[in-house]
């Protein structure tokens, strides 16, 4: 195959480690990925859950490409994610418009559903696994050695033991609006094992973590409507509340968006202003799980609110 030719269009280069681009049919119907052995785990993966009924793109064709990359040929889901529409439906203020957060809280109880019927059976060590591998610990630990200390362990250790009963199911690890679209979720590359609800319980609330800068921000209202509509699916599924988990999931998340962070250029200010600024996120996290189980991120500052702050020496 070659990728210039039979009518497709480029759209962008891709971000996984393996590089790669993506293109778009003429009809738009199909969208045409390469890269290498990480794209070839991704589609290995993307269909043996498309046979678990899991809301993802079907493969049509894979192969190598006359340059002799990887390519992956999958249906198209249509060509504006949940992101894009949030962000095309603003009016005049941040509030995400209701059928944005209600078609997410769809697709996302098709996900918890599908997840919930094919769970796997976990070994020891698996949930610290899961843990380590999405909070990027190693990481966030040796780029932020003061966190590596007795009080953030004990509320991970905490966490883990309250979803020590959470069935462990094939997750995206990287679920949020810029992967939804109506008709299901894409981009799996990071997959991998996860408490089951991981992915779709904190969707709406980890908008908080950017500060933001994705321009709109999910309402209280908006944020129990969602969790509501995912603990009616997780009951039918598997008899729990799915939205029972949340704070220890927002935990990890609070440790996932630390991880990566801190620059290595001193004069870059504005990277070091978003590293204190995740930094002081995973402090409010923390101190919010140690005081009631749970994580609000209403009580979260903007970015600018930081900054505000930061300048006038409120925040360290």
């Amino acid at each position: 195959m070659n990728e210039n030719e039979n009518g497709w269009r480029f759209v962008k280069k891709r971000t996984a480690a393996d590089d790669g681009a993506v293109y778009v049919s003429s009809d738009g119907t199909r969208y045409l990925r390469t890269g290498g052995a990480d794209l070839q785990a991704e589609a290995t993966f993307q269909r043996r859950i498309a046979d678990l009924d899991y809301p993802v793109p079907h493969i049509l064709e894979s192969g190598v490409t006359d340059a002799g990359r990887y390519f992956v040929v999958e249906e198209s889901l249509g060509d504006q994610t949940l992101h894009d529409r949030a962000v095309a439906s603003l009016d005049e203020g941040r509030d995400l418009a209701d059928v944005v957060v209600d078609t997410a809280a769809q697709v996302a109880a098709r996900l918890l559903r599908a997840q919930a019927a094919h769970r796997v059976q976990p070994t020891p060590g698996t949930l610290r696994q899961w843990l380590e591998g999405a909070g990027f610990t190693q990481n966030v630990f040796q780029e932020n050695p003061d966190l590596d200390n007795p009080r953030t362990h004990a509320a991970l250790d905490d966490a883990l033991d309250h979803l020590e009963t959470v069935p462990l199911v094939w997750g995206h690890l990287d679920y949020g609006l810029p992967n939804v679209l109506p008709a299901g979720v894409i981009d799996w590359q990071h997959h991998g094992l996860v408490p089951l609800g991981y992915d779709a319980v904190p969707a709406l609330e980890i908008i908080a973590f950017k500060g933001g800068n994705k321009g709109y921000a999910a309402g209280p209202g908006q944020r129990r409507r969602y969790l509501d509509a995912l603990d009616d699916a997780s009951l039918n599924a598997f008899g729990q509340p799915a939205s029972q988990n949340l704070g220890a999931y927002l935990l990890v998340k609070a440790l996932f968006f630390l991880a990566l962070m801190r620059p290595t250029d001193a004069s870059r200010t504005d990277k070091h202003l978003k590293w204190q600024y995740r930094r002081h996120l995973f402090m409010k996290g923390l101190e919010q799980y140690e005081r009631t189980g749970t994580v609000d991120t209403a009580h979260f500052p903007g970015l600018e609110e930081f900054a505000a702050g930061h300048s006038l020496g409120d925040h360290p």
